[in-house]
Order: structure tokens, then C-alpha cells, then sequence
């Protein structure tokens, strides 16, 4: 099975990329968080030091693209080859309503003639192997059919295939039936992605599609850091180890030289995923969040872990009911 970590936007940085690697080996390729280039392709320098090869030394990483222009998809494109890059993912799945409006993300789903169009001009000279990351459609998974076709028209080095529509955002089940004739029909290796979040739902995907050799996590894997290991038929999360994990990411914050706010809100937001392994220790994840500086936040990260409530199997509350 080859294993990618989803691109996770304000998450998943070259510091918690190497981070990651360092405490939960296995991995097989990273994503990186979506490059918006303007008209020329250009993007902010922060969005391309995050790709440095020496900031990703020993990772496979995958750079990721969201625009619906091929002339701005190609300078980037050339610019990412002079990095080092041999492929490059298009984003065809962001349904944030920030995005899809501008026809960009899922909202290229929405007109299929300009979906090949792009994709025509794009294949006819971009430097990079390109893989494509898509949802079902816009409203069902009964459009995948017309995207397929449109897919398999061009040489994708992979197809990933979040199994929602836009509509179904990450609250919908995902449609089992349009991934299936992705597998059958797709000229393109197929990657399943959508709400594997424990290893019961990754057994169910398997239990149907028992062929299946190529998978994304993305929530799953920021909710629990082992979750790749857990899936493989390794060893739980253990409290220490996340702790470990966590606080070598603040040290490694603080040495890239990230002002303390910012330490703090991306400390947030991983907390917002990892805080359900914490049944019943509202008290300390309420004085963790209302932390106003570092060391509030380590004192209240302390008194959680000593709280003994750490429950690696708790159940994640994006997880769909049986």
C-alpha cells in the first residue's frame, strides 16, 4: 500500500512534515499545502520556502497547485522543476466556498469543457509529471462518470479521488460506487481518499475494494500522528510519544523563528484534531485553549497529560456512524 499524507492547509508545513517523519516513520509521500499562483504563476516566497529541498531533506514530497489558469499552472510548474520537483498534483477538490466560486478546486468540476481545456493545455507542455486530486463532482457522485472521461483523456501519473461531491464537504458518506469505476475505468493509478479516520474505516475500504494499493489521510493523520503506523498493523499512539511529538514541534517553531502568536494558534489547530483522545478532560483542554502565551500553553499541556485521560482510541468526531 502506498501510503500519502493529504496537504493540509496552515498544518501540514515543512516543520510538521519532518517532524512527522522523525517521530511516525512510514510515509511513503508527503503533499504540500496548495500553491494559488497569481496570472504570471507567481506565488508569496513563504509558499515556496515551505518547498526548500533542504527544508525536506529525505521526504518524498509532492507540491501541490490550485489555479484554473494553465499559463499561471505552467510557470509554476517550470519554477518547481528548477527546485528540483519531477511532479506536480492540480488541486480539482478544495469545496471551500472561498475557492470553488472562482471556479478553482471543485468548482473546475462544474464546467467540464473548460476542465479538459486546461488540462489539454497543461499536457501539451508542463516540465512535470502531473497527478490530479478531485472530489465526485459538484452535487453527486452521479457527475464522476463525464469527469472520468475527461480524466482519462490525459497521461495522470495518479488520480486521487476524495469519494465526496463538493456538496458533501467532510460531513457526507463517502460514495463507495463512483470510487469503484475509478478502479475499473481510470487509464491512471487510483488513490482512495475520504474520511479514513480509524482502522475500522480503513478496514471497510479494503473489505471493498480489496485491490485497492494506493491511500491519502489527511484529517485521520492530524487527529492521530500514529495513524499510518496503527494502519499497517503497528502499535498504538502512545501518550508519551505524543507528547514527545508535540513538543518537539513547538521547539522546532520556535528555532524556525515563528513569532509566538503564530505558535500558538498552529498549536491550536493541531489541538482542535488531537483533543478527542482526551475523553472527559474538558476542564484542561478549556484552560489549554483560553492559553494566551507559550508558557500557559505548556503548563495547561502538562496538566492534561498528567490528567491520565488519554484514550489513543477514542472515537474522532468527523468519524461516521456505522
Amino acid at each position: 500500500m502506498i501510503a500519502s499524507f493529504a496537504p493540509m492547509e496552515g498544518l501540514t508545513s515543512h516543520i510538521y512534515r519532518r517532524t512527522h517523519a522523525r517521530f511516525f516513520p512510514g510515509v511513503d509521500r508527503y503533499y504540500a499545502p496548495f500553491l494559488a499562483p497569481d496570472g504570471q504563476g507567481k506565488v508569496k516566497a513563504s509558499a515556496l520556502r515551505d518547498l526548500d529541498p533542504e527544508l525536506n531533506r529525505d521526504l518524498s514530497l509532492v507540491p501541490q497547485i490550485l489555479c484554473n489558469r494553465p499559463e499561471a499552472f505552467l510557470a509554476l510548474s517550470r519554477e518547481l522543476e528548477a527546485m528540483g520537483y519531477e511532479e506536480v498534483n492540480l488541486n480539482a477538490g478544495c469545496p471551500s466556498g472561498t475557492v470553488v466560486p472562482k471556479h478553482k478546486g471543485a468548482g473546475m468540476l462544474a464546467d467540464l469543457d473548460s476542465l479538459d481545456r486546461f488540462l489539454a493545455e497543461v499536457f501539451s507542455a508542463c516540465p512535470l509529471r502531473v497527478s490530479v486530486k478531485t472530489r465526485l463532482g459538484m452535487e453527486s457522485g452521479a457527475e464522476f462518470p463525464r469527469i472520468l472521461e475527461v480524466y482519462n483523456r490525459y497521461p495522470l501519473s495518479e488520480l486521487i479521488v476524495h469519494a465526496r461531491p463538493r456538496d458533501g464537504m467532510y460531513r457526507s458518506t463517502p460514495e463507495l460506487g463512483p470510487f469503484a469505476l475509478a478502479l475499473a475505468k481510470s487509464r491512471a493509478p487510483v488513490c482512495y481518499n475520504g474520511n479514513v479516520l480509524d482502522r475500522k474505516a480503513y478496514e471497510k475500504v479494503l473489505l471493498n475494494f480489496p485491490g485497492l494499493d494506493r491511500l491519502m489521510l489527511g484529517r485521520g493523520a492530524i487527529a492521530n500522528p500514529a495513524l499510518f503506523r496503527v494502519l499497517r498493523g503497528g502499535t498504538a499512539l502512545e501518550a508519551q510519544e505524543l507528547r514527545a511529538f508535540l513538543d518537539a514541534l513547538c521547539a522546532a517553531f520556535r528555532e524556525d523563528g515563528l513569532q509566538e502568536r503564530l505558535i500558538l494558534g498552529r498549536l491550536k489547530e493541531l489541538w482542535y484534531y488531537v483533543n478527542h483522545m482526551f475523553p472527559g478532560a474538558e476542564r484542561e483542554l478549556k484552560q489549554l485553549n483560553k492559553a494566551r502565551c507559550l508558557s500557559d500553553y505548556e503548563s495547561a499541556v502538562g496538566l492534561l497529560f498528567a490528567s491520565g485521560r488519554f484514550d489513543p482510541d477514542a472515537a474522532f468526531p468527523g468519524a461516521l456512524p456505522e
